[in-house]
């Protein structure tokens, strides 16, 4: 059984000191023109109790709200009536989802459940790291709006969101929509907004128009993508604003102490004309400009420091940089067309190109300590390698930037931030469920990736401010979520149309007999690696081999030794169960050998009685490795390095003890092969190609596989830095 964390007492008091030492650190902060301080008119949160019981902060980054039941202005699409809800739902198709890495439809109510059982735990204070919405359209900010606005007022919470990249996707309002909306008859509608390819020539607020396409295209303002502005503006009440409720809120941007915070002033300097710095194509603009920097615009920033509670300060980064393209344009310098996305740069480009807001962070950190106050920072992005050590293994075997490794932070990077003074940092993005600890002598740092309730494993995270020294780290798994089938009805329409047609959309209907979101979610990752990662991620020989061979396959080729390559292996297909992998030969099979048959039947059966040999040595059968298949492997590959501990919930103990016995057989072999006018199975004989590409792999998933730094529910002391193990998942022991 999971502990529950006891958390009805949420308000901390004496046991985190309030205002001790208040030293004013914040002289060399970039600052705007100082507007003329008033007084406060609103009174801050007085009734605190006075009882030392420890504090809850919930963590849900990456919930990628998509209104399913919201409606377009006009009425624009009408979208499919609901036989359970009795509403309109406004979806995805099944198959966009099947081929995400997030859930468009079902992460609505999945949010929904994680926010009642926050509230049912007695949690007053939820930080959104980022990718709070699915591209910050208009249609979809009103209904997380509302729902925002309705826990605030029914349970008292308050919300402190940070910006991710699908927030604004560039810093600007652009044109948005998307082709796979779910319309009638289980038919592709697209939704678009003017500005689009198909959205043009028309003068009133929405039209539709017919593309040529299944279904007329819808043309809507509500699907345009804003920028800054409109999305900070719909949650200012939830952190990008400060209010009467906080004890203390700045920017990077304010010239005001903690000693002399006047709200008045406060919200006068968060006004959006002084929360603007300078991004050049080079790196940060304004007083830390370099000569030769080109392309310099100005650019909004949506970074924070709030106490909503006394000694408690959550620290809400902006780790979104949008770099200038080099067609940027000074003449138009809000045109979206001028910036990059974010999704990719990260802390790594936030040393670079948002110098001024790193160098606030360390003046933050440092009045946290002479203040006492505890920090808790978050943002969007990771500030470690997020593959539980596995990163370099993963590029040498798939190839650089593979697997979103373009998003790793450099180990340099990581250090850079432990010097900057953070301790522990709350991460999304990835959709992953990962602790990164970092030790150096000069700081200490805890990245904790918070996972994704519209991603597999769907969870979020609680941290238990225990003590001054001390966080109590705990994941809560969303396996049951109210209402996760209630749009089947339609999905099922899209499979019959899918189905009659042909086509190459068809997905697994296994899904729609899920019996709870924890089986959805499984099935979802499982298509999500058919129909996405093993055709984009994984080289063909590799991929090949997993759709053809069992566990027992894969023993046996752990101990053959042949000389056989795949080109001779084609004439003789009934030898082997990986002759499939000739479709990955590039160039004609060399003439095969007189002796290939008997060869290859001989050295198969000795490596069947060497495979043998070793599963008795471990207790086990070799017909138990037949239990399981390539592709399972494949889909528990992905469960681990998305999931970490969580996974070991869904993968067996046996399986892992199997796969354990597959590492230590791959780990002794000592392989390597070559790529000479990429004639891998060509110029390679069949067992070096598996036991090279497959030894790698099992080295990578005992990396993912095993508990250290636990992820799932764990102790971060911070004087001893020290990160403690409280949960009962072992994984791979090596």
């Amino acid at each position: 059984m999971k502990k529950v964390l006891s958390t009805g007492a949420i308000f901390i008091s004496a046991l985190l000191l309030v205002g001790c030492g208040d030293t004013d650190s914040n002289s060399e902060r970039v600052l705007p023109s100082s507007p003329t301080e008033n007084q406060v008119t609103e009174k801050p949160i007085t009734d605190l109790p006075s009882d030392k019981s420890p504090v809850t902060v919930a963590f849900m980054p990456d919930v990628h709200f998509h209104d399913v039941y919201g409606t377009f202005e006009g009425n624009a699409f009408a979208g499919l009536m609901n036989g359970k809800s009795g509403q309109p739902a406004m979806i995805r198709t099944m198959y966009a989802q099947l081929t995400s890495t997030r859930l468009f439809n079902e992460n609505y109510f999945a949010f929904l459940a994680a926010l009642d059982d926050a509230a049912q735990r007695g949690i007053k204070l939820i930080a959104l790291p980022g990718d709070f919405s699915d591209d910050g359209q208009p249609i979809h900010m009103r209904g997380l709006k509302k729902v925002l606005d309705e826990y605030s007022q029914r349970y008292g919470i308050e919300f402190f969101a940070a910006p991710g990249n699908h927030d604004p996707n560039v810093p600007f309002e652009r044109p948005g929509g998307k082709s796979d909306f779910l319309g009638e008859e289980g038919k592709e509608q697209r939704i678009y907004s003017k500005g689009a390819a198909e959205c043009q020539g028309y003068s009133e607020a929405w039209a539709i128009i017919d593309a040529g396409y299944e279904l007329p295209t819808v043309c809507t303002e509500d699907i345009r993508e804003l920028g800054y502005k409109g999305v900070t503006a719909a949650l200012a009440d939830h952190g990008f604003m400060p209010k009467a409720s906080y004890l203390y809120w700045e920017t990077p941007y304010s010239n005001y102490s903690t000693a002399a915070y006047q709200l008045d002033t406060a919200r006068q300097q968060a006004d959006w004309q002084y929360r603007q710095y300078e991004i050049c194509a080079e790196g940060t603009g304004g007083s830390y400009k370099k000569s030769g920097y080109t392309h310099c615009l100005q650019v909004p920033d949506a970074s924070y420091l709030v106490e909503p509670i006394p000694g408690v300060w959550l620290l809400a980064i902006d780790a979104n940089v949008y770099i200038p393209t080099s067609s940027a344009s000074d003449a138009d310098p809000a045109n979206p067309k001028n910036f990059s996305g974010s999704g990719n740069a990260g802390y790594n480009r936030m040393l670079t190109h948002k110098t001024h807001v790193i160098e606030w962070i360390k003046t933050v950190t440092q009045r946290a300590k002479e203040q006492n106050k505890q920090l808790i920072t978050f943002s969007h992005f990771p500030m470690t390698e997020f593959y539980n050590g596995a990163s370099d293994d993963i590029e040498a075997l798939f190839g650089t930037g593979s697997f979103q490794m373009a998003r790793r932070p450099a180990e340099d990077t990581a250090h850079a931030l432990a010097q900057a003074g953070i301790k522990v940092h709350v991460g999304g993005h990835m959709h992953f469920n990962d602790t990164g600890v970092r030790k150096y002598d000069d700081g200490f740092l805890v990245n904790i990736q918070a996972p994704s309730m519209a991603a597999y494993v769907p969870a979020y995270k609680l941290l238990t401010l225990t003590s001054e020294s001390a966080i109590e780290v705990e994941t809560v798994r969303l396996s049951q979520v109210p209402r996760f089938d209630e749009l089947f009805e339609h999905y099922q329409m899209e499979h019959q149309h899918l189905a009659a047609q042909g086509s190459a959309k068809l997905w697994n209907a296994d899904i729609l007999a899920a019996k709870d979101y924890h089986e959805f979610n499984n099935i979802y990752l499982s298509e999500l690696t058919r129909l996405r990662f093993l055709p984009s991620e994984w080289p063909c020989e590799m991929r090949e081999m997993l759709f053809s061979m069992s566990g027992r396959d894969m023993l046996i080729l752990s101990q053959l030794d042949t000389e056989v390559t795949l080109a001779q292996l084609q004439a003789n297909p009934a030898l082997s169960p990986v002759t499939t992998l000739a479709k990955c030969t590039t160039a004609s099979p060399q003439a095969p050998l007189s002796a290939t048959a008997e060869t290859i039947t001989a050295d198969w059966e000795r490596a069947q009685t060497k495979a043998a040999s070793l599963a008795k040595a471990n207790h086990l059968k070799l017909d138990d490795f037949a239990s399981w298949s390539g592709f399972d492997l494949a889909t528990d590959f992905y469960r681990l390095a998305n999931a970490g501990d969580l996974a070991l919930d869904d993968i067996t103990p046996e399986r892992i003890g199997q796969y354990s016995v597959l590492a230590d057989a791959l780990a002794n072999t000592q392989v390597t092969i070559h790529f000479a006018d990429k004639k891998v199975l060509d110029e390679n004989s069949v067992s070096q190609v598996f036991q090279n590409r497959f030894g790698a792999l099992f080295t990578i998933l005992r990396k993912l596989g095993t508990s250290l730094p636990p992820s799932d529910h764990f102790m971060i002391n911070l004087e001893q830095h020290e990160v403690s193990n409280l949960s009962d998942k072992t994984g791979f022991v090596e």
